[in-house]
């Protein structure tokens, strides 16, 4: 296998073009071997396997420097830079990423996960080039969906100011995860069959060169008047305008036309754009006909395409598609907003129940948080489904368009807490910090899918913004038997003691379940309370467990900085000092790729863990006993 040769970054510049024509084809076998047993992004990845091989041909890597948007696409990037070994456990607990990491390889120039910043990121990279005088390259690697970004808009206009070469590849598959929306993909969409300006530039600019003493100065006044012509022939006139050379479109699949086209973007003194058209899920037909399924998937059957999960679970994430949609069935004020994810967080089936209810506004999550304030504003009640992680990107609008106005926008953030593979850039561990430190800002975090339902209508019922916060994957469907009604910034007691009170949150709730048997079956008195509200917590709540306690363990999937147990920590601390507090929660850190179970274990969380840290607790806390009545002998 020619696949076998390549080991390092150089080596596929050693083959001829049959032998690289065979190195596509098994690039693309080498993917669906492996991911189907991994699972990972697919089709994004099959889709730009010839682009890949002409970076690595056109530039010296690790040299020149390599950006990719989000990065999910950088599958063939590893395998060329040499760490096609490390495959069998892409994104496997202690394996390699399945995005561009710079601890993993000098070949990956910065890390990424989220989308519309590599141009940004590039445009840095190469502003510290010149700044300190070197020679190298930069190129950043952009979808058309990234494109729908406005951070993308930013970096294109400083771009233009570029005095030295940068080269930005516009990797065009019509379809980001879900179908691309929006005035940008209605213009890609158009040009994608325009003809090729460079080439007619030529021809004329040659016929003109052959008619003798007035040829030239006819070259000359038409060069004076290229935009006018631009405007007529050019199909990127839209970057032409902002002052980036436009190259394209290139068939992304020509190895050699891709290839060319690059070494002449090489050539260019300023920023450059160059227009590549690619099929997602390239080479691998069930991933053709459908990208979106295709675009994540767990371990697969490769002759059917077929999951080989045994069954689908009823999610959250199912929870609140389904309660959205009786919510506005019986509401027609409410109205769904999502940025460029109707499936992944439950709202296509609101979309062809409501369609003109429902927005989506492509990759631009702070447009989002925004135009819902307007909605809110306007009479509407407004719903933006959102991803933990990419709320992070509409901090600012959340903190000064929402709740500043105090407007009624009720946010579901799905996949709060631990994801798993997608690694640190995925990770939903920050929202109950930056969200808790908002004025206005209320957070709800149902511990099963009763809960999940009633706090999404108790949630519309409020005239200020709301968060109702839930994990990814299954719905817990235990505790159905403690259904206290929701009421605001109000807790409960599911099974009351005395000692030990676990305080948990959201999915933690389950947990402390499971924390409170063992400890039965050990003989422990113990108290589990579900706090529901993380903003505001339930204060009488808290003097109630604070009565018949010495510990109060605070249980939740965040950080602890600014989360729920420091909320609690300081309570106790001012109104009852003598009351021991141990907050679980994770770590001040970035969590790492890897199975959520194991993450859990390493990171304490898991009940045989937590139980571990209470006996601890105990165990320091007789000794401090002893010692003190030692002191008063």
């Amino acid at each position: 296998m020619i696949l076998e040769l390549i080991n390092g970054p150089d080596d596929i510049k050693k083959f001829s073009k049959q032998e690289l024509t065979i190195l596509s084809q098994e690039i693309r076998d080498f993917l669906i071997e492996k991911i189907s047993t991994t699972g990972g992004h697919l089709a994004s990845n099959l889709g730009v396997v010839e682009l890949t091989m002409a970076i690595y041909l056109a530039f010296d890597l690790p040299m020149d420097k390599i950006v990719w948007d989000v990065g999910h696409q950088s599958y063939t990037h590893k395998i060329l830079s040499g760490r096609r070994m490390e495959f069998d456990e892409l994104r496997q607990y202690g394996g390699m990423s399945g995005f561009p990491k710079r601890k993993e390889s000098p070949c990956d120039a910065f890390d990424t996960g989220h989308s519309s910043t590599s141009i940004s990121a590039g445009l840095g990279l190469a502003q510290a080039r010149d700044v300190l005088g070197e020679g190298h390259f930069v190129v950043s690697v952009i979808g058309d969906g990234s494109l729908t970004g406005g951070m993308a808009y930013e970096a294109l206009n400083n771009a233009a100011q570029m005095k030295k070469n940068f080269v930005i590849i516009l990797n065009d598959n019509n379809m980001s995860i879900s179908e691309n929306v929006g005035g940008m993909s209605t213009y890609l969409n158009s040009i994608r069959t325009g003809n090729g300006y460079l080439d007619l530039k030529k021809h004329v600019t040659d016929m003109l060169s052959r008619i003798p003493v007035i040829g030239d100065t006819l070259i000359d006044r038409i060069s004076r008047t290229k935009n006018g012509i631009k405007q007529l022939l050019i199909p990127g006139m839209l970057f032409e305008n902002m002052g980036i050379t436009y190259l394209g479109p290139v068939d992304g699949h020509n190895l050699k036309a891709l290839t060319r086209a690059l070494r002449e973007a090489k050539k260019l003194d300023h920023a450059v754009l160059v227009h590549v058209i690619t099929k997602k899920g390239k080479g691998y037909a069930p991933a053709e006909n459908n990208p979106s399924k295709f675009h994540a998937v767990d371990p697969f059957d490769i002759l059917t395409g077929k999951s080989k999960k045994e069954k689908k679970v009823f999610s959250y994430t199912d929870v609140f598609s389904k309660t959205i949609c009786r919510l506005a069935k019986e509401d027609k004020k409410i109205v769904a907003v999502t940025a460029a994810m109707p499936d992944g967080t439950g709202l296509k089936r609101f979309s062809n129940l409501y369609p003109d209810r429902f927005f989506d506004v492509g990759i631009a999550e702070e447009h989002a948080v925004t135009s819902a304030a307007g909605m809110a504003a306007g009479g509407l009640k407004p719903v933006v489904a959102v991803y933990s992680s990419f709320l992070q990107r509409g901090f600012d609008q959340v903190l000064h368009d929402v709740c500043i106005q105090n407007l009624p926008v009720v946010f579901a953030v799905d996949r709060a807490g631990l994801v798993g593979s997608d690694g640190e850039t995925h990770q939903g561990i920050f929202d109950l910090s930056f969200l808790s430190a908002i004025p206005n800002m209320s957070i709800f975090a149902p511990k099963n899918d009763w809960e999940l339902a009633n706090g999404l209508e108790f949630a519309f019922s409020l005239d200020s913004p709301i968060a109702v916060r839930y994990p990814r994957g299954e719905a817990y469907q235990g505790l159905e038997d403690f259904k206290a009604p929701i009421e605001y910034g109000k807790g409960e007691i599911i099974y009351e003691e005395t000692d030990i009170a676990l305080l948990a949150v959201g999915s933690m709730v389950s947990t402390g379940e499971h924390v409170r048997q063992k400890l039965k079956a050990e003989g422990w008195n113990c108290t589990l309370a579900n706090g529901r509200f993380i903003k505001p917590f339930d204060k009488k709540l808290i003097d109630h467990l604070a009565k018949n306690h010495w510990l109060i363990v605070t249980m939740e999937e965040n950080v602890l900085q600014g989360g729920y147990g420091c909320l609690i920590n300081g309570y106790i601390h001012e109104h009852y000092p003598k009351v021991k507090v141990l907050n679980i929660a994770l770590p001040d850190a970035y969590v790492e790729h890897g199975n959520v179970s194991l993450l859990r274990k390493g990171l304490g969380i898991d009940s045989d863990s937590i139980i571990w840290r209470m006996k601890k607790e105990y165990l320091d806390m007789e000794r401090q006993n002893r010692e003190w009545k030692d002191k008063m002998k």
